[in-house]
Formats: structure tokens, C-alpha cells, sequence
């Protein structure tokens, strides 16, 4: 999948990965930060990410009603609260 875009094909060749895949690109507290974004939509031409809305919203509502069908999937083992999954949940404030 990597190798197909033309940003992540470069960024490839000169060794290094996009700052979403990396510790620097996701923010501690859960998801994406900006510089993660912002090198995100140069890897993925045509997206369009934005930042959580906590405050309400049809975006909230679709994002929430997905995260809580992956919540039920999750194994209990794996719900910790300091999953990458909780801490989007608690960013958004599901």
C-alpha cells in the first residue's frame, strides 16, 4: 500500500517512514497530531482530516457510533484504557 503513493514512495527511498506511522505524528492523549496529519494527507492525495470534534456534531456522532462497534470487538485483554482506542474515545469524549 506504501509503495503505491508517490509521497510514501520517497520518503521510502530516503529511509525513513511518514510521520503518521511514527511516534512523532501521533499525539499522547490519542490520534493524530498535526504534523501526523499533515503527513498523512501528503502520503494520501485527495484526504482530508481534521481534528477531533469533542464538542459535538454530526462527526462526532458517526465517530463514535463506528469506535464503539470496534469497542465490542476488542478483546478485554486488550481494553486497558491506555489503548490507542480508549484514548480516542476519551479524546472525543464517546
Amino acid at each position: 500500500m506504501l509503495k503505491s503513493r508517490g509521497m510514501s514512495r520517497i520518503l521510502l527511498k530516503r529511509g525513513g517512514s511518514p510521520a503518521w506511522t511514527r511516534k512523532e505524528g501521533k499525539s499522547k492523549s490519542g490520534g493524530l497530531n498535526e504534523k501526523g496529519r499533515k503527513s498523512y494527507e501528503a502520503a494520501n492525495p485527495g484526504s482530508d482530516l481534521k481534528r477531533p470534534q469533542p464538542e459535538g456534531g454530526s462527526r462526532k456522532k458517526s465517530f463514535c457510533a463506528r469506535m464503539r462497534g470496534m469497542r465490542k470487538r476488542q478483546k478485554p485483554s486488550n481494553n486497558t484504557g491506555d489503548d490507542r482506542l480508549s484514548k480516542a474515545l476519551r479524546k472525543w469524549k464517546c
